[in-house]
């Protein structure tokens, strides 16, 4: 991309510039790009520019979610999330009282004209006794309709390496990725 630039640069518009010069501005610019892509700040304010022209891209997930945990003899759990998402990454912290779980891999994709997120996890149980575990879930992303406007719902099967299963269904109560949502 730097060489396309210097020798767009050099054939239009100057040709005498060094290819340094060329080689550091365009450093600094794939620096600068790479720091919008990488922040939630810059990447929602790009993100909700784009989805005014493209309503079917994949939805700003960033924000506060409650919801629960539904377990195999039809018992919930309640849970809290954040969800912090940029443009390259999506990281889901969720929390419920005997428990939490951080990502270890989150694929937001569109399958059918469909949007999915594909969330893998690590959860870490309260009591020091019980062992740590590996799960995942698909979550469907389905848009609702509030007073307050439009939000969204996650609702998926998990599945654990404990060979548990269960449904998970979280709703957003706030745009806001920076709360704590942890019992303990």
């Amino acid at each position: 991309m730097s060489i396309g630039v210097y020798f767009l640069i050099r054939t239009y518009f100057l040709s005498d510039v060094p290819l340094t010069l060329v080689i550091t501005i365009s450093t600094i610019v794939s620096t600068f790009i790479m720091i919008i892509l990488l922040k939630s700040f810059f990447a929602r304010k790009l993100w909700a520019f784009l989805t005014y022209f493209n309503k079917s891209m994949f939805p700003d997930l960033n924000g506060t979610w409650e919801g629960e945990v539904i377990l195999e003899n039809n018992r919930a759990l309640v849970v809290k999330a954040v969800i912090r998402q940029s443009l390259l990454a999506t990281q889901i912290d969720m929390h419920g009282e005997t428990t939490k779980s951080i990502t270890i891999e989150t694929t937001p994709t569109i399958e059918q004209g469909q949007k999915k997120l594909y969330y893998v996890y690590r959860s870490t149980p309260k009591n020091p006794s019980w062992s740590s575990y590996n799960g995942s879930t698909l979550f469907d992303i389905r848009v609702i309709e509030t007073e307050e406007g439009k939000s969204y719902e996650l609702s998926g099967s998990y599945y654990t390496d404990r060979k548990t299963i269960g449904r998970i269904n979280l709703q957003k109560i706030c745009d806001d990725p920076d709360k704590d949502v942890s019992f303990y």
